[in-house]
């Protein structure tokens, strides 16, 4: 099928407010870099962290398999304006709940939210990508979902000194949902106008001859198993790089993602009309090799300076590697099912940010140290090469 619907100009109104609302709603769940770490201060037994931690991912992949095949562009926009008012109602509950139940409670509500709320703003913002444009467009939408990771937890080490503990800073970020309603709400015409110009086949669910057919197709299997392992390492460092810069006593972590996430913006932001002229598997290759020595290396790095190089070189081999996957997943789908095929992409980066700190937990309860867990990051990275090597021989829809 053609993808004679979607619009050639990337930069529209509408992308553009989606990018936003999408920023709004990932600084909801960025500043939970310190969650682990905040167990421990409210008296969590170290036994609990790492499954309340991954409870909010944990229930973001298991809704997400629900939730994705029954979006689409007619109804997303309303999940989206009602999942936004349950995620200022479960930023708002960790200034009260402490319990062990109460937590479990909250956390599965969080993902619920949280997961309504990427899934809708996905499947929007997809239909607004032009084909030819797709290295741009998933930069973007890749620079809109880095950008809180890389002020929020700077801002938030800033403010902890000030503030009772971390679940006034977890209540007081709830400011970013409110911030995505008054965007929603203000292109909702805009919205209505674009989709209803829109192929009738993008306005319905696929069903499920359409996901069985997605799932045979080689290039999208290898590509979403790639985009795994590499959430896989993301999600360690997300989760465990406060405890490992402790540790080993290299530096401010808070100043580790600002370097990190910057490098990754910059990289996106001047090479995204690159990225749609290259020859993206090679390309993606060589990002690739340089970010396994770099996880190695930070495993036992002491040094502040090095903390801080190691950042950068993370950021900047990210900052390809993830555009890079996500096109390549677009170009390889079919258009009716490049949303779909976006979301299970967000279904992989769940499944990771759901086992990474438990399985992580389980293995520092049994007196692992923290460098330990990248080196498996490593491991994970160098199996998504030799997938993305695997790419050359399957062929794909560029």
């Amino acid at each position: 099928m053609s993808d004679v619907s979607t619009p050639r100009k990337l930069w529209t109104y509408e992308f553009i407010s989606l990018l936003l609302v999408i920023a709004a709603t990932l600084g909801n769940i960025c500043v939970f870099y310190s969650f682990y770490h905040y167990l421990g201060e409210i008296g969590i037994p170290v036994a609990w962290r790492g499954l309340l931690v991954g409870l909010e991912p944990m229930a973001s992949f298991v809704l997400r398999l629900f939730v994705i095949s029954r979006l689409h562009v007619s109804n997303a926009y309303n999940v989206a304006m009602i999942s936004l008012f349950l995620l200022i109602a479960a930023s708002c509950s960790y200034l009260w709940v402490t319990s062990i139940p109460a937590m479990i409670i909250l956390r599965i509500f969080h993902g619920a939210s949280f997961v309504l709320m990427s899934s809708a703003a996905v499947a929007l913002i997809v239909n607004f990508v032009p084909g030819e444009k797709s290295g741009q467009g998933f930069s973007a939408i890749s620079i809109a979902m880095m950008l809180p990771f890389a002020v929020v937890p700077s801002l938030a080490e800033l403010i902890l000194p000030y503030v009772r503990n971390e679940a006034d800073i977890y209540a007081a970020i709830s400011v970013f949902s409110v911030i995505a309603i008054i965007l929603l709400i203000s292109m909702r015409g805009r919205i209505a106008a674009a989709v209803s110009g829109m192929d009738k086949v993008l306005m319905r669910c696929p069903t499920k001859a359409e996901i069985r057919e997605n799932l045979r197709i080689r290039p999208v299997v290898v590509l979403l198993m790639a985009l795994l392992l590499i959430y896989l390492s993301q999600a360690t460092l997300f989760y465990f790089a406060k405890d490992l810069s402790l540790q080993n006593r290299t530096g401010d972590v808070g100043l580790f993602f600002t370097i990190f996430m910057a490098m990754m913006i910059t990289v996106r932001a001047l090479g995204g009309s690159l990225f749609d002229r290259l020859d993206k598997v090679p390309f993606l290759q060589k990002a690739v090799v340089v970010l396994i020595p770099t996880l190695v290396i930070l495993a036992d790095n002491t040094s502040p300076v090095g903390f801080y190089i190691l950042a950068a070189l993370y950021g900047l081999s990210m900052g390809v590697i993830m555009p890079l996957l996500n096109a390549l997943l677009f170009l390889a789908s079919p258009p009716p099912l490049r949303g779909l095929n976006a979301n299970l992409s967000m279904f992989c980066l769940d499944v990771a940010y759901f086992v990474v700190p438990y399985l992580g937990g389980i293995i520092i309860a049994l007196g692992a140290w923290f460098g330990s867990l990248f080196y498996l990051c490593a491991g994970y990275t160098f199996i998504s090469l030799i997938l993305v090597t695997n790419l050359l021989s399957c062929g794909s829809r560029e």
